[in-house]
């Protein structure tokens, strides 16, 4: 079917379409992304944003790739679910590289596709939880469906066994170490926490979860209070005893794996909030070269996202940007 011959949708579907997009989760909540619309070739244009990065943290804008792959999924999951054929390209132009992707809105399916009419109500109700979970464990069904869903995006999602389970939890308690006794890299991850109404961007210091009493779950901590002396009136919850974690990883670590890997773990996640499970991200020891080399299983496997599962509380939502 010819571009000419593709209906026009109105702005109210686009809005739809890019509060779908900027609904996905993002490194620190930087929401790294901008979206333009080009009506003459019906597409949206996705595009990084340099200005709302982590230069400690993320130098190689790998995590800001994968934030912005995963806003790219939540787009084709809309475009689905509004009965329209996303066509979805990585990369275009290698003379525009901040250019990240198009989605061209093609022909309309004659109805909601079935993966847009699965996935699209779970794009609203999906956040991060910080909290301590229940220790129940994900059944296989579930877990087959989230790895189903992060290889139909060219990525792996890896269930490690309690030995290298405890490996990963290792590698990212000494990534928060060296992050918390990095003064640099502390004040950056401070410098992302808000106040509720103070703005779009970061996360709202409401929405931080606690830190693990036994000190088992190694949970980001952004306001750099870990060593402090805390009052006993305010015990720390006891986090799960077996942990559950997902290991996310692509064959190769180029610009384009990482946008695929956004998309994968973005695919993942609404696959397990369609099934009640909760959700959280352990990026920590992502962020040091040798950590993460020590978190693949070859050198045939680039770590992307530590990603651990269970069942307790919904996550806070964190404010988002208004879409444009």
């Amino acid at each position: 079917m010819r571009t000419s011959d593709v209906p026009d949708i109105d702005a109210m579907a686009l809005e739809r379409l890019l509060s779908a997009a900027t609904a996905a989760p993002s490194i620190h909540n930087t929401q790294p992304w901008q979206f333009r619309w080009d009506p003459g070739t019906r597409s949206v244009e996705v595009r990084a944003t340099p200005r709302r990065s982590l230069p400690l943290a993320d130098p190689a804008h790998r995590a800001q790739y994968l934030s912005v792959g995963a806003a790219l999924f939540n787009l084709r999951v809309a475009a689905a679910h509004l009965g329209r054929q996303p066509v979805v390209e990585l990369l275009p132009d290698p003379g525009r590289p901040d250019l990240l992707a198009t989605v061209r809105l093609a022909e309309a399916l004659g109805g909601p596709d079935p993966l847009g009419a699965y996935l699209y109500p779970a794009i609203e109700r999906r956040h991060t939880s910080r909290m301590p979970f229940t220790g129940r464990p994900v059944p296989e069904p579930v877990v087959t469906a989230m790895t189903t869903a992060a290889r139909a995006e060219g990525a792996g999602l890896r269930i490690p066994d309690y030995t290298y389970t405890r490996l990963l939890l290792r590698l990212t308690a000494a990534a928060e170490a060296r992050n918390h006794l990095d003064a640099a890299r502390a004040a950056e991850a401070r410098s992302w926490v808000t106040v509720p109404g103070a703005g779009p961007y970061g996360i709202p210091v409401t929405a931080l979860g606690p830190q693990d009493a036994a000190g088992r779950m190694p949970m980001r901590d952004f306001t750099g209070s870990r060593g402090a002396r805390r009052s006993p009136h305010l015990p720390l919850p006891r986090f799960e005893r077996h942990a559950q974690l997902a290991l996310l990883w692509t064959a190769h670590d180029r610009r384009v794996d990482w946008l695929r890997a956004g998309q994968s773990l973005q695919h993942a996640l609404l696959v397990a909030t369609a099934h009640g499970v909760r959700t959280s991200m352990l990026h920590q020891a992502l962020e040091w070269p040798d950590l993460r080399r020590a978190m693949g299983e070859s050198r045939h496997r680039h770590a992307q996202l530590l990603i651990r599962i269970g069942y307790g509380p919904d996550g806070a939502r964190t404010p988002r940007a208004p879409s444009k």
